[in-house]
């Protein structure tokens, strides 16, 4: 390997990891280029690739593994590290500011690997499991130094949850000096206004002995809160066209209105306006049948479910670190601590379950209401009408707001160290715990709101009716009288009397211990073997709670969001070794390495489980690398799916296990049971689901072609026993149709009666995925193609095809590889790509990328579909940075830069952009 390829534009620090900087090709190159001359390494260096726990120079790992260094960090300006991510190919994007919105995990920044789900990708911090798995908003971006991506199971090395992958990031710990740095963007039509700034600072003391890292982040977006700013985001759905269907812009409710619709009687069809004088419903063209169907396509007076959700929901966030070592011999002593915020505060739905919206009942409001004015109260007291029915979205009154506040604070302590010939040690023990506080407020209180709409006039005054009627239980001396009609007309005080604020409260709790051992044992005649053993644990606890206020109106809310709260732990100890073993080495021919590694792990709730890996490398003539390997790995249950309350239900069932059968076999059997009992809930019985995952690729890195490298990979994941909850009936079905672990779900009695269903979280569902990876790179120094040329050029390209995504219940078996409609649950398309070049010299830098996301159907289930199809977008992002004296740099980001809309959707999307066109500038500043 040719050392000036690897060392091009990196600065290769104290510590870092020299086999993984090989493995980037200067943090850029794919996994083709894995190998680095073991001269390179030192002995106080530490060594450390993602796919392996064996860390030593010159070998050369089976698992395939993707390296975001400094240039992949900077292009695009994310906001934080998950969005840096989400721009990989083999990266679902599937929580995000546009797709989250709407929803109670805002906020959040979780990892989706391959679309299998975000608790089947394990992050790590420097190696190790931390709290925040789940959110990246609590990592600083300015404090990572690079991140590893490896595709493909690896529980036998780091544990439950690396299913579909690993990612690993890894904090430049021994950054020297202070920067300090600061960016404000915005999209192209003026919304989307964020701003950040960062700051980091390390110093060694004690003549080298010791080292001390402090720094932070802080960034706030204001989001997209108008989505009718962007195309096709203004309330498409699905409406009858022909013989079959098609997705149509601007479909609205046709039954409410803002100001309130009168649906019945001699003023049927009159809308409020702010005022309370009432005219003409400005309709659109009618969905179905009846003077006031529940869709409509356009109207002056339509609105939507959805348009009050934000296009791309607000944050902020605050995220620190801290680290202290210490060298003692051979031995580094150290502890870091982490404290990081994570806020969002953004508009949900209005309360849909209140005013006739989507089919539920309208309003009853009496022809007497003082509210009403004299005019309309005569004209229904001429028609002989007592009451009139009534529509309205309240999107003024009961508009629902979601704040979340996530707060991550974490400490751990640890040694890392040598001994005897060449082996070397670590062992660490960290705390961390999340706090959650979430509200919903504005949230409608159904007794009071009942009671402050039903006004009557007494005394000259507007009163609630409970208050003047002739029973005195009923008084509520807190009542106050609502106006529904038009927008904006309802008193503070009638507002404050039916809304509350729904509150939930949670700790995540994660202890985590380990250590392990590494070296060579002896040498063969192709090499030293290597073996790496080690034992670890974690203590994992979740308590959640809500606050008298929301516990005492469970009951009384309108649209409850925060149900009975869950709380519940776990521990598990585990064993894990892994062995390296090179069979052949033939100099400059042929190097055939093997490698093995197994983890035992002991879970308090299922008992014992085995993981394993096996694979193999094959080395030809330096240039062309084969590598494979086999995995079975594993998921745990969350708290969630083993502990959230576990309700009890009696009802009716309709069983599909062959119902006529059974009759036919004895006649007291009955089909339809009404009380059968159903539990929902967590399942304490749950096991870890187990996957088997196959890869088979080669790298190529060709001597004649210095700079150049390439990759192709083959990947296939079975997943078997995945966790999911079926509804009784459903249970039925999967059962007639051969699931076992369906068909032992279900209790019958001595005629085959259903009397009993667990229809809470099972073991009974399985993934399949496959596909392929591939990635090239060219590094090349301009001054190899011409003496006085300055600077360098690295081009990288990085791309997924995935054959096949399949979720199978035993009830339903469903394919979304191809699908990309926003419909569809895991929706994927089959090519994702980037392509980015980038300029480097003393004083000026630029970036331009291509991000290729592939069409498809819609939704191939919707077979009816007319416009069942969408086409493949591709974005262009460019950035440029300006150096002066090497300490200062002014640098500029457009991504998006031709403003290409996304395709129509119905509610947003998770595969393409939809804020368009943004700019962010900044500057940085180095001491």
């Amino acid at each position: 390997m040719r050392q000036d390829n690897y060392k091009l534009g990196y600065r290769l620090a104290r510590g870092s990891s020299i086999a993984a900087l090989a493995t980037g090709l200067l943090i850029a190159v794919p996994a083709a280029a894995q190998t680095v001359s073991e001269t390179e390494a030192t002995a106080g260096e530490e060594i450390l690739v993602t796919g392996s726990r064996i860390a030593r120079a010159g070998y050369d790992q089976p698992t395939p593994t993707t390296v975001i260094g400094e240039d992949e960090l900077r292009l695009g300006a994310r906001p934080n590290i998950q969005q840096v991510l989400n721009d990989l190919p083999q990266i679902r994007p599937t929580t995000t500011p546009s797709v989250s919105n709407g929803n109670t995990s805002t906020g959040t920044a979780p990892v989706d690997m391959r679309g299998l789900g975000t608790n089947r990708t394990l992050v790590l911090l420097d190696g190790r499991r931390f709290v925040g798995e789940g959110n990246l908003n609590f990592i600083p971006t300015n404090l990572v130094e690079r991140i590893e991506v490896v595709t493909g199971g690896a529980s036998a090395a780091w544990g439950s949850g690396a299913v579909a992958g690993v990612v690993n990031i890894l904090l430049d710990k021994d950054y020297d000096g202070i920067s300090i740095g600061g960016n404000v963007g915005v999209a192209s039509r003026g919304d989307g206004f964020r701003y950040g700034f960062d700051a980091k600072f390390g110093t060694s003391f004690a003549d080298g002995r010791g080292h001390f890292l402090i720094g932070g982040e802080y960034v706030k977006d204001a989001g997209v809160i108008d989505r009718s700013t962007r195309p096709n985001l203004n309330s498409p759905d699905f409406i009858p066209s022909g013989t079959g269907s098609e997705l149509v812009r601007d479909v609205n409710f046709g039954n409410v209105t803002l100001g309130g619709l009168i649906t019945s009687g001699v003023l049927a069809g009159q809308t409020f306006n702010p005022d309370g004088t009432l005219r003409d419903f400005r309709r659109g063209t009618s969905v179905g049948a009846g003077a006031f169907p529940l869709r409509m396509v356009g109207g002056e007076d339509g609105i939507n479910l959805y348009d009050t959700i934000p296009a791309s929901s607000p944050f902020e966030r605050l995220s620190t670190y801290g680290r202290l070592s210490y060298e003692v011999g051979d031995a580094t002593f150290w502890v870091d601590a982490s404290y990081a915020r994570a806020l969002s505060n953004a508009p949900f739905f209005g309360d849909y379950t209140v005013g006739g919206a989507l089919g539920l009942p309208y309003l009853t409001i009496q022809a007497t209401n003082p509210y009403l004015s004299t005019a309309i109260r005569d004209r229904l007291a001429a028609a002989g009408e007592t009451s009139f029915t009534f529509g309205r979205y309240f999107n003024d009154i009961l508009q629902l707001q979601f704040r979340g506040l996530r707060v991550s604070k974490e400490a751990a302590i640890g040694v890392d160290g040598t001994f005897g010939k060449g082996f070397r040690y670590k062992a660490w023990y960290s705390h961390g715990e999340v706090e959650s506080e979430q509200s919903l407020n504005n949230s409608r209180l159904v007794r009071q709101f009942n009671n402050a709409i039903n006004a009557v006039s007494s005394g000259g005054q507007i009163v609630c009716a409970i208050n003047v009627d002739a029973n005195p239980a009923n008084d509520d001396a807190a009542c106050r009288p609502l106006n529904p009609f038009g927008a904006l007309n309802a008193s503070p005080e009638a507002r404050d009397y039916v809304t509350g604020a729904q509150q939930s409260f949670s700790t995540t709790k994660l202890d985590s211990a380990g250590a392990e051992i590494q070296g060579d044992l002896f040498s063969l005649w192709a090499g030293p073997v290597t073996v790496a053993i080690g034992a670890e644990a974690r203590w994992e606890e979740l308590v959640s709670s809500r606050d008298d206020f929301t516990i005492a109106n469970a009951a009384n809310y309108g649209l409850l969001v925060f149900s009975t709260p869950t709380s519940g732990g776990f521990n598990v100890k585990e064993a894990f070794g892994e062995v390296l073993l090179p069979l052949l080495k033939l100099e400059n021919a042929v190097e055939v390495d093997l490698s093995g590694a197994a983890r035992y792990s002991d879970y308090s709730t299922s008992g014992g489980i085995w993981t394993w890996k096996a694979g193999g490398t094959v080395r030809l003539f330096n240039d062309l690398l084969l590598r494979g390997t086999r995995s079975r790995d594993i998921r745990s249950p969350s708290i969630a799916e083993l502990f959230s309350v576990r309700s009890i239900n009696i009802g009716v069932l309709n069983d599909q296990d062959n119902p006529a059968g059974r009759l036919a076999a004895n006649p007291a059997y009955n089909p339809t049971p009404s009380t059968v009992t159903t539990f929902t809930g967590g399942n304490p019985d749950l096991v870890p689901e187990v996957s088997y995952t196959t890869s088979i690729g080669a790298t190529y890195s060709p001597s004649y072609f210095p700079g150049f490298s390439a990759s192709v990979d083959y990947y296939k994941i079975k997943i078997k026993g995945a966790i999911t909850a079926l509804n009784g009936s459903s249970l039925t079905l999967a059962c007639f149709r051969g699931s076992t672990a369906a068909c032992d779900r279900i209790t019958r009695d001595a005629t085959g009666t259903v009397v009993q269903v667990a229809a809470n979280q099972q073991n009974i569902a399985s993934f399949e995925t496959s596909g392929l990876d591939m990635e090239a790179s060219y590094v090349v120094r301009l001054s190899s193609v011409g003496a006085n040329l300055p600077g360098s050029i690295r081009i990288r390209a990085l791309a997924t095809y995935v054959d096949k995504l399949v979720f199978d219940t035993g009830l339903t078996r469903v394919e979304t590889a191809g699908d990309v409609g926003d419909s569809v649950l895991r929706a994927t398309p089959k090519w994702r790509g980037t392509l980015s070049a980038t300029y480097e010299d003393a004083s000026f830098g630029f970036d331009i990328r291509a991000r290729y996301i592939d069409g498809g159907n819609f939704d191939r289930t919707r077979t009816t579909l007319i416009n069942n199809k969408i086409a493949s977008r591709t974005y262009v992002d460019i950035g440029a940075r300006f150096k002066v004296e090497d300490r200062f740099t002014l640098f500029a980001n457009v991504n998006n830069v031709f403003d290409r809309a996304p395709p129509l959707v119905t509610v947003n999307s998770t595969l393409y952009d939809v804020v368009g066109t943004y700019v962010t500038v900044g500057a940085r500043v180095n001491f």
